[in-house]
């Protein structure tokens, strides 16, 4: 009875040993990059060849981040993505709740084919578009320009986002809308002043999700924007490291100072989410 129960101590301890060994080992993968890239923004030298492979044994510096706004328009860069990601977030919350309320609140013909149309929009990729959108923004004279572009993302975000919406507003009780209404009060205010307080937390995690998603795109800031005074952040610091140049440093700088207000932004938005979901109101 004891060596069973030593022997099952030691399968145990075994089994505990090797899945600390396969954590440490996945958070090793995750981590070394981002740690990498850290000590890259702070080392010496330009050339990634350079480095060190161990973090932080090359010295430390600050002239990288200096040269960023000194000798590139990196506060341009960064100043066009806060736009196009703002204005990108803001369209396509006041949109896609608005009409996810239509959608959740009224009965009126073809609605059925209007919410399986908006899924159908989502299976296909949106590179299958980007030869009409690329047409489609040429005849409006929104290529090279930054509504253009938020143009772009509203639009796919619109399908998708709205239905999320939708499928969150019909949890809501509509007793609450008939009180509203018994009240005298109007659509837009049953919208204004109801709904969209207890959809708060879905409203939360669409302006998240909104904002994040132009922050560091590449594909259609490629195939948007033309001029250097209208480049994003991924077209600014992917010419860093593109095939004429090799200045990861300066581009692991640049990475590092964008994932600052980023983290920041996403902590804040977190606490407030959480705290939207605690407070949430009657449901049916």
């Amino acid at each position: 009875m004891i060596k069973n129960i030593s022997g099952q101590r030691i399968t145990d301890s075994i089994t505990r040993g090797a899945i600390y060994c396969i954590f440490i080992l996945i958070s090793f993968f995750v981590i070394y990059p981002l740690v990498y890239v850290i000590s890259g923004s702070f080392a010496p030298g330009n050339s990634i060849a350079s480095l060190n492979i161990v973090p932080f044994r090359d010295g430390f510096t600050l002239v990288h981040f200096a040269d960023l706004f000194t000798k590139t328009d990196y506060g341009r860069w960064f100043l066009n993505t806060l736009i196009i990601s703002v204005e990108t977030c803001a369209a396509t919350v006041v949109i896609s709740s608005l009409s996810a309320y239509v959608f959740s609140r009224f009965n009126f013909r073809f609605k059925k084919s209007f919410l399986i149309s908006l899924l159908i929009l989502q299976i296909f990729p949106s590179f299958v578009g980007m030869i009409a959108i690329y047409v489609i923004l040429l005849r409006v004279g929104g290529l090279d320009t930054l509504w253009g572009l938020v143009l772009v993302y509203t639009a796919g975000n619109i399908p998708y986002n709205a239905w999320m919406v939708k499928n969150y507003m019909d949890t809501v009780s509509k007793s609450l809308d008939e009180a509203a209404r018994i009240d005298g009060a109007s659509h837009f205010r049953v919208f204004w002043q109801i709904i969209m307080p207890i959809a708060r937390p879905i409203i939360i995690f669409l302006a998240i999700t909104s904002f994040t998603a132009p922050w560091m795109d590449f594909i259609f800031p490629k195939m948007v924007l033309r001029s250097t005074e209208n480049q994003t952040l991924a077209l600014g610091l992917f010419g860093f490291v593109s095939d004429k140049k090799n200045e990861f440093t300066i581009f692991a700088a640049g990475s590092l100072l964008v994932s600052i207000p980023f983290v920041i932004f996403f902590l804040i938005t977190q606490k407030t989410l959480i705290s939207s979901f605690g407070g949430a109101a009657v449901k049916e």
